[in-house]
């Protein structure tokens, strides 16, 4: 995409979350996922942390080093989206190197949208034996296409239904690296 498109799309998008304020939910959700890790046995393996690839990049990035409790840090890629602006069938890229037998798993999504992609990698987290399986998403969107089978336990905004992007979600495979979360 030339960057004189992408300029455009930037000068007409709407500003929904600043950096500020998302750095602010971002502390509160980290608040309540500490609060949840203190929860978990001494005696029991580090959680682990799942990011999905692309989108929950930025958005683990930012979320992670305000928890306080020890975990490992492996990641995950599935993707509907393939750089458009259409979900299409789920597409499996990486698979988490770490074995997720009798662990807890947090799993760390830029968007809670119709939830099919969340569903599948929380579905294949529990399919491997993980003891326990939480979802965090950086932002909710509000309306009732979602997937009845999905809530995120962890969100920290929510948003218009709007095609939204920024801080780790894309406009047609771009836009992620932007300091706040825009829609158009």
């Amino acid at each position: 995409m030339l960057l004189n498109e992408l300029n455009k799309c930037l000068r007409q998008a709407e500003l929904v979350f600043s950096d500020a304020q998302i750095k602010q939910a971002l502390a509160e959700q980290a608040r309540k996922i500490n609060l949840f890790l203190q929860t978990i046995a001494e005696d029991s393996e580090a959680p682990v942390m799942l990011p999905v690839m692309n989108g929950g990049l930025i958005y683990a990035g930012q979320l992670l080093p305000l928890i306080t409790t020890p975990v490992v840090i492996d990641y995950i890629h599935a993707t509907r989206y393939r750089n458009t602006t259409a979900g299409f069938e789920l597409e499996w890229k990486v698979y988490p190197q770490t074995d997720l037998k009798n662990k807890v798993v947090i799993v760390l999504d830029d968007i809670l949208d119709e939830g099919h992609t969340l569903d599948a990698i929380v579905n294949f987290c529990k399919e491997q034996g993980a003891a326990s399986v939480r979802s965090s998403v950086l932002v909710t969107k509000q309306h009732t296409r979602r997937n009845k089978n999905i809530v995120a336990d962890f969100s920290a905004l929510d948003v218009p239904d709007r095609y939204v992007f920024g801080y780790g979600m894309d406009y047609k495979g771009h836009l992620r690296n932007l300091n706040g979360i825009y829609s158009i």
